[in-house]
């Protein structure tokens, strides 16, 4: 190597000497040391200065590292506040704003903290706000802005769920959340309401004309065979509708975890049999609600006709102890944060205009008084294994888990012809394959001699074949003391009553079709003074019903 040559060595390692030692002083009088980055602080780390050169292309990070800038940085499919990763920065925090514009409603936060996200919460739907075009406010289908519908006409046995992900559509906004964000999420040129997916799943609710509204129908249709009836056989059989329930059930607009439910029987002649409407207390599951016959504490005439593995509720646990009301005011909830222990109470008033329906007061002209009825009771609720719900069903339709709790519960009755204190007691056990159910009423009538009255009932249900064969059965009744003084028009003394009855339940059809046999045989205590009473009544009934 020459001389010159080794020149240029030197002072090209001389320079880099010097170079290192400037930059080990410099961190040692407190010059800031580069940091490491952390996903949560939304900072965009800074690019290293020097020469421009080719950069190799950097990894996908294995966490979403910027939650507020509208994308997705990790590849999971989830952006900003939606993917894990952000569930703790300070942006994406429940209750912290309020959702009143199309950034608070389309960032997937609770930003009220009412328990309703984005397009869910309704205070995103009012004037001025975009983002929420598909959802409950503005649910009508909009045709494309030429204002012609572009459907391709169906052939054959084609129907319109067959066109999601065919002519155009690219099949990627098919749920509730996708539909009503605003946004052409799949790219195909429709958006939320017009996208066919959204249009045609029926698991898609907000493209709908009624979202979140529940139509039901309980139809049964009877054959009936009075084994005790004149042995003519047309005497003794009748078929018949034997129940007819169409029943809607839904949300209350404008007011989140409210509901409305209204039941309806036209089986015999058109009626309201019940009205419910609900809307919470708080956030801890505590309600108010305003409806009809709330004054029961038996469930035997709000269930839904379907529920009932007998057929029907056995009628001496309800005609002397619950008796219909013109409206009532409920409340309830927890009383303890794990929901073991629930109550409820009511004040009612006025009278249905027949037992168990809705309507006005009854008029003299139907033989009624017209005196003013009112009654005010509560209820304790004990879930001790499980939980159960008053208005669950009492059929078994497939395996259930271990439950057991009981009800208790009393009231004041003031009806237009007699004034008692009642009270009411029922035990619930599930399990596996079996359920049991024992229910008893009392009550005190202040009037005619001070008589007690006492109704029981015990109910089992056993699991034959899951989903195709069950067997039910129960036995009860009613006794009364007799009164001691004179009763008035129209009042009589209740008559003691002993009745068992056994059903053989078969589901020739998922679980909306159900064929039912059974037989019932109930004694009846004679009236004096009667010759001609019928003190035994049999009855075989096969029923097929069909419910949705």
């Amino acid at each position: 190597m020459n001389r010159s040559m080794r020149l240029l060595l030197s002072l090209a390692l001389a320079g880099l000497t010097l170079t290192l030692a400037r930059g080990a002083s410099a961190q040692a009088e407190g010059a800031p040391a580069p940091q490491a980055y952390e996903a949560d602080d939304d900072i965009e780390p800074t690019e290293p200065q020097g020469p421009a050169a080719p950069r190799p292309v950097p990894p996908t990070p294995a966490r979403e590292t910027v939650c507020t800038g509208g994308a997705d940085e990790d590849g999971d499919g989830m952006i900003d506040c939606a993917d894990a990763d952000c569930f703790q920065h300070r942006a994406c925090m429940i209750g912290a704003s309020e959702e009143r514009n199309d950034e608070a409603c389309s960032d997937w936060v609770d930003n009220d903290g009412d328990g309703m996200v984005d397009c869910e919460d309704s205070d995103c739907t009012g004037p001025g706000l975009t983002v929420c075009h598909g959802s409950a406010s503005t649910h009508q289908v909009t045709p494309p802005d030429d204002g012609e519908e572009d459907l391709p006409e169906l052939e054959g046995s084609m129907s319109a769920e067959d066109l999601i992900g065919a002519h155009g559509d690219a099949d990627g906004e098919r749920n509730d959340y996708t539909c009503s964000d605003g946004i052409d999420n799949d790219n195909d040129g429709r958006t939320d309401c017009q996208d066919f997916g959204c249009r045609f799943d029926p698991q898609v609710t907000v493209c709908t004309a009624s979202p979140g509204y529940r139509f039901s129908v309980v139809a049964g249709v009877g054959f009936g065979y009075d084994l005790e009836a004149d042995t003519n056989f047309r005497n003794a059989a009748d078929v018949n509708f034997t129940r007819l329930q169409i029943r809607a059930l839904g949300q209350i607009p404008f007011i989140e975890n409210s509901f409305f439910l209204l039941s309806t029987r036209w089986d015999t002649s058109p009626r309201l049999t019940f009205a419910h409407f609900q809307v919470p207390i708080g956030a801890n599951g505590h309600y108010l609600a305003l409806n009809s016959g709330s004054g029961n504490l038996s469930v035997g005439r709000i269930i839904s006709t379907a529920k009932q593995p007998l057929l029907d509720p056995p009628f001496y646990m309800l005609n002397a102890f619950e008796q219909g009301n013109g409206a009532a005011l409920e409340t309830g909830g927890p009383l303890t944060q794990n929901g073991r222990l629930q109550y409820r109470a009511y004040l009612a008033g006025g009278i249905g205009l027949f037992t168990g329906n809705v309507g006005g007061r009854r008029t003299e002209g139907s033989g009624a008084s017209t005196n003013f009825a009112y009654s005010a009771g509560a209820q304790l609720q004990v879930n001790v294994v499980g939980f159960f719900n008053r208005f669950d069903s009492h059929l078994l339709y497939n395996r259930v888990p271990a439950t057991f709790g009981f009800l208790i519960g009393g009231k004041w009755d003031q009806r237009p012809v007699e004034r008692y204190p009642a009270a009411h007691a029922s035990i619930i056990f599930r399990y596996s394959i079996f359920a049991f159910r024992v229910e008893n009423y009392w009550k005190m009538v202040l009037d005619y001699g001070n008589t007690h009255q006492d109704g029981w009932n015990a109910e089992a249900v056993v699991l034959l074949v899951p989903k195709r064969l069950a067997l039910a059965a129960d036995i009860g009744g009613f006794w009364s003391q007799d009164f001691t003084e004179a009763l008035p028009d129209g009042f009589q003394q209740p008559l003691d009553t002993l009745q068992w009855r056994v059903a053989l339940h078969f589901w020739w059809y998922r679980n909306i079709g159900l064929l039912s046999l059974l037989y019932r045989e109930q004694h009846i205590e004679d009236i004096p003074g009667r010759d001609d009473d019928q003190t035994l009544e049999r009855e075989i009934r096969l029923e097929a019903q069909f419910r949705f």
